[in-house]
């Protein structure tokens, strides 16, 4: 997969990942971009998770969306790589919640 870098800009965000065990499988959503999947195990639905949040991305990052996907989520950028923050924890014992700190290149565009 070529890649052709228009403006070099890069950063870091911050994506709250939420895992929850449903009948026989996990399913697992990104709060921030609402992207969601689902697999056998833990580990299936986190790498199904990581796949999915990647390929959202480099959509936008294709169709120059980046910037103005972010601003409308109020997603924010940092340039240097963010420590963990705080999140709310749900009651729900069963219901995992981590972060995912991700880099990201607003000027990447995958032909």
């Amino acid at each position: 997969m070529a890649m052709e870098n228009k403006n070099n800009m890069t950063g870091y965000i911050v994506l709250t990942v939420i895992f929850k065990p449903e009948d026989e499988v996990w399913t697992v959503e990104c709060k921030e971009l609402g992207t969601a999947t689902f697999g056998d195990t833990f580990e299936e639905a986190k790498q199904n998770l990581e796949e999915a949040v990647v390929l959202h991305l480099n959509t936008l990052a294709k169709v120059d969306e980046l910037e103005r996907f972010f601003k409308e989520h109020g997603i924010k950028v940092y340039q240097d790589q963010p420590e963990q923050m705080h999140i709310e924890l749900p009651f729900d014992p069963s219901i995992l919640v981590s972060q995912n700190i991700q880099p990201i290149n607003f000027g990447l565009a995958y032909v």
